[in-house]
């Protein structure tokens, strides 16, 4: 692929870079500053997806006609790396931005589009993805959630899992069962859900963190229109499909600079912990040349997912390559930085611990990465079977 950009394009760059640096707190993503936590950091970032939109900057590649810009993909890209170059926040919508949307755009009718599309940029409305069960997580098209028609609605029972956001979002997107004696993966529908609608109840789950992003769905004799079916009945797995491939591989150019940006503020936090000197020390050298040989690859993997996405292709495999890579390179990131904090490690809050305890938070949390999203394992065995064509393990 051409990596270089038009006049037009960086002029583009130029106008994000002038927002980031008028919009962000002074002195945010600057070692030491401490950014809101909770409920106000949600208020934050709702602040900070509002401003987005209303500069044009959310959705630049959706079409005009359901409140995008109408730009590529590049335009998007541009924004993703300037995004993680300032340390900016990310929306709060983003279950909205990077898998509703996209699954609407490629299955919803002109109707769904219209009525649900706006709303997500705009952040009116956030949205939670109802896959997960207590008893099928990796193992997604064991799903026991049923649906059954009554008349023109489909009544839902049933119980979702690990369901981020759930406890503040507006919708859901759900995956049900709607013909048990089909084979598992022909037996599905997926269903947009008004998470107001009788019969829906929200258990918050306390993680490790402290915070309760995660949380149980519960749904009992749950009334959801029959217009509100994606991509038909029975037909589910396909639109799920669509959504898991845009989880796993988007947004695929900002991951390569997400990451650099991370690698840098480590070498910076060496600096602070132990002294210029230690930068030259053989073993802390020898671990920051291995990430960030890991991180080229990363950047350079990134590229060609993008380029088959720019040739008119969808996320694919390329998608599991690279979330196999971001999750287990940032745990492996998050170790380092807790290392090279020695006892301070241990300080996840108060006048002593390093930045706030922002080094701890993320690195209590980077222990999800490699479950989120499809587990390691799962990914290994996607590229296993449709990557280097191995046999399906029996």
């Amino acid at each position: 692929m051409d990596l270089n950009y038009s006049p037009a394009q960086e002029e583009f760059r130029q106008r994000v870079r002038a927002f980031m640096r008028d919009n962000l707190p002074p002195g945010w993503g600057s070692p030491g500053h401490v950014p809101p936590k909770g409920e106000a950091f949600l208020e934050f970032q709702r602040d900070w997806q509002r401003r987005l939109y209303e500069h044009g900057f959310l959705g630049l590649e959706w079409p005009k006609e359901y409140g995008g810009q109408g730009a590529s993909l590049v335009e998007s890209a541009i924004f993703g790396e300037e995004q993680a170059h300032a340390h900016a926040p990310q929306p709060l919508n983003l279950v909205g931005l990077f898998l509703t949307g996209p699954t609407l755009l490629a299955h919803g009718t002109r109707e769904q589009k219209h009525r649900y599309l706006r709303n997500i940029l705009s952040g009116q409305e956030i949205w939670c993805q109802g896959f997960s069960e207590p008893g099928s997580g990796s193992d997604l098209a064991a799903l026991r959630t049923r649906a059954e028609l009554d008349g023109d609605h489909l009544v839902v029972n049933g119980q979702k899992v690990w369901t981020s956001l759930a406890h503040i979002a507006h919708w859901c997107m759900l995956l049900v069962r709607t013909d048990p004696a089909a084979p598992k993966h022909r037996g599905l529908s997926f269903l947009l859900v008004d998470m107001k609608t009788p019969g829906i109840r929200v258990k918050p789950l306390r993680q490790m963190t402290g915070d309760a992003e995660f949380n149980e769905v519960f749904f009992d004799n749950v009334r959801v229109p029959r217009a509100n079916l994606l991509g038909g009945l029975n037909n589910g797995w396909q639109v799920a499909m669509t959504t898991l491939m845009n989880e796993r591989g988007a947004p695929v150019i900002t991951v390569g600079a997400q990451y650099y940006v991370l690698f840098t503020e480590i070498v910076e936090l060496c600096r602070r912990m132990r002294g210029v000197s230690a930068t030259r020390a053989p073993l802390i050298r020898q671990r920051m040349a291995q990430l960030y040989v890991e991180l080229q690859g990363m950047r350079l993997t990134s590229y060609r997912a993008f380029s088959t996405i720019l040739k008119g292709g969808t996320p694919g495999p390329e998608g599991s390559i690279l979330k196999l890579m971001w999750s287990e390179t940032n745990q492996r990131m998050q170790d380092f930085a807790m290392e090279l904090e020695g006892p301070s490690s241990q300080l996840l809050e108060g006048p002593y611990a390093v930045d706030g305890g922002r080094w701890q938070f993320e690195f209590l949390y980077s222990r999800a990465n490699t479950i989120q999203g499809g587990t390691s394992e799962i990914q290994r065995n996607t590229l296993a079977e449709r990557v280097l064509g191995l046999p399906r393990a029996r």
